[in-house]
């Protein structure tokens, strides 16, 4: 997932253009196939064994049309541009014109992003349905339809967000939790790698394109949506049997607004327990999981909690 391109002010959701073609040399290089939206339910559930990426681009930003886009058109590589209807237009953002533009390709799908791109899993369920119709309205009269895609603004979403996007049509939606996609995932909560400047060194990013998937059956608890009196939340993860090594998983958490080893234990031999001692601060709890696979690779899961003020 990427925002920006050679916005260099705004490091935390900019990537280096320059960056940004070594990741498309290491993609290309390695034989990781750029997978195309318009075949992605094919993608995912057939020919595992070949390694692929799913390219996204959040917000519409006038960089990304400027930068990235021509080294995109010119190799034809596949990917989703999620625009948020409210901000096209604006100042330093992609026009309805420039989208258009895009949306003519075969290889382009533009993904909605919401209306207003506000914190909407704090909003109350008419808000956040209001927002959601506008968006496809505006979709429909610019494009002629609504996309079969969406990204939470911010990767925030609860249970409730989750079923009114679902009650809307939309069959996949992608959060900020980091990840790697397989076909056991909920296809309500997605995972994806962010990349920026930090996240986008080229040796983090070689390292990211070898992980595998971490497959689980469940997380508890299943609200991604904490109130205050149920944070630190009681984290549980169910994983699929016959995982092998599980007892060699490490866990990291921003508990306390600290980056720290997660004390674990297993309650069962495929449910792991993540003791969080210390309350979520801020808007948003992370736990990483990771695990050195048989292969030599990491298998790797992410969680993001929303934390209601």
């Amino acid at each position: 997932m990427y925002h920006r391109f050679e916005e260099n002010k705004y490091p935390s959701t900019n990537i280096k253009i320059n960056d940004f073609k070594e990741h498309i040399k290491i993609i290309e290089q390695d034989n990781i196939k750029f997978i195309n939206p318009k075949d992605f339910e094919n993608e995912l559930i057939n020919n595992k064994l070949q390694r692929k990426i799913l390219l996204t681009i959040d917000d519409g930003f006038l960089s990304f049309y400027e930068n990235a886009w021509p080294i995109l058109k010119e190799k034809k590589i596949p990917f989703i541009l999620f625009v948020s209807t409210r901000e096209v237009g604006a100042f330093n953002y992609m026009t309805w014109s420039q989208i258009k533009e895009l949306s003519k390709e075969d290889f382009v799908e533009i993904g909605n992003h919401s209306h207003t791109h506000e914190y909407l899993a704090d909003e109350s369920n008419e808000l956040i349905k209001e927002d959601i119709a506008k968006s496809i309205s505006i979709f429909k009269k610019n494009l002629g339809k609504n996309s079969i895609f969406f990204s939470y603004p911010f990767g925030e979403y609860s249970n409730d967000f989750k079923k009114i996007i679902k009650d809307f049509g939309f069959k996949y939606a992608f959060g900020q939790h980091s990840g790697v996609l397989d076909e056991t995932k909920d296809l309500y909560e997605l995972p994806r790698y962010p990349i920026n400047e930090k996240y986008g060194e080229i040796k983090r990013f070689k390292s990211l394109t070898k992980t595998l998937p971490f497959k689980y059956k469940k997380i508890f608890p299943e609200e991604k949506y904490l109130l205050q009196n149920e944070n630190p939340p009681n984290v549980e993860i169910e994983f699929y049997e016959n995982i092998k090594n599980l007892k060699s998983v490490s866990c990291y958490s921003n508990e306390g607004n600290k980056w720290r080893q997660s004390d674990i234990k297993f309650k069962n031999p495929n449910t792991l327990t993540i003791n969080i001692s210390e309350k979520f601060v801020g808007e948003r709890g992370r736990i990483n999981c990771s695990l050195r696979d048989v292969s030599g690779l990491w298998r790797w899961l992410g969680i993001q909690f929303v934390i209601s003020e």
